[in-house]
């Protein structure tokens, strides 16, 4: 197998992103209202504090794919789906263990740690179904256009991941809760958000990218690529063709 230099480190900082992500998910703040050009406005938004860090994995999930192929996005991805079970399991375990007498903080420490079983639901299906829609979409749309357009896979498999994630997280999280009319709207504004997001980062991607295939020697095609999500046999990052 192939080895990489960057690639260890690379899937090390996409794992504690996704970790610190999860951790101030839940602080809501507001954006806005604001005027641009002339009388173009854009009203007041609230949205989590995720939104700061979660959609720069998607960001990671495209250099990977782009850069060592998908079977090295596919195990990182299930690195990340795992560390955030472990950073909820051990989160309720210790909120669970019984505070000290002098440790004045146990509620402060259960508003920053603690999750609701629906919610970290809705947290590892929407991340591990999104993650894996996003790569997909930028393996295939690297072969279709063979390689070129890099904007065109940054973008689209932005479009097709965060659809998917942001779709699931709001709907296991929300129905029953909120109106189907509240939850399409949560929806949409999440989304648009997170795909300007990703759109406004394509300048840093494309430095990323080319600085990294120069580095690494390698841009991956996976035009022989199992693409289940549960293979860990067989590909390895790296194996792919470079055409």
């Amino acid at each position: 197998m192939r080895r990489f230099r960057y690639l260890d480190a690379l899937t090390t900082a996409f794992v504690v992103i996704l970790l610190v992500a999860n951790l101030v998910a839940q602080k809501v703040f507001r954006v806005g209202p604001f005027h641009l050009i002339g009388s173009l406005y854009f009203p007041a938004i609230s949205t989590s504090g995720a939104m700061v860090l979660f959609p720069i994995t998607y960001i990671f999930g495209d250099v990977f794919t782009e850069v060592y192929g998908y079977a090295a996005s596919r195990r990182a991805i299930w690195l990340g789906f795992f560390g955030t079970a472990l950073l909820y399991a051990v989160s309720a375990l210790v909120i669970a263990l019984p505070p000290d007498p002098e440790f004045r903080n146990q509620q402060a420490f259960i508003t920053v740690f603690g999750i609701l079983p629906r919610i970290l639901a809705a947290s590892l299906i929407a991340f591990w179904a999104g993650e894996f829609a996003n790569s997909y979409t930028m393996a295939k749309l690297k072969l279709i256009t063979r390689g070129r357009w890099l904007w065109t896979r940054t973008v689209g498999s932005t479009v097709v991941g965060q659809a998917v994630d942001t779709t699931l997280v709001i709907l296991i999280t929300f129905a029953g809760t909120f109106t189907p009319h509240k939850m399409v709207e949560i929806i949409i504004t999440g989304y648009l958000l997170k795909v300007a997001y990703e759109v406004a980062a394509t300048p840093l991607t494309y430095l990323v990218v080319n600085w990294l295939k120069r580095a690494e020697h390698s841009d991956a095609f996976d035009a022989h690529t199992n693409f289940s999500p549960f293979r860990f046999a067989g590909e390895k990052a790296g194996q792919v063709e470079n055409l």
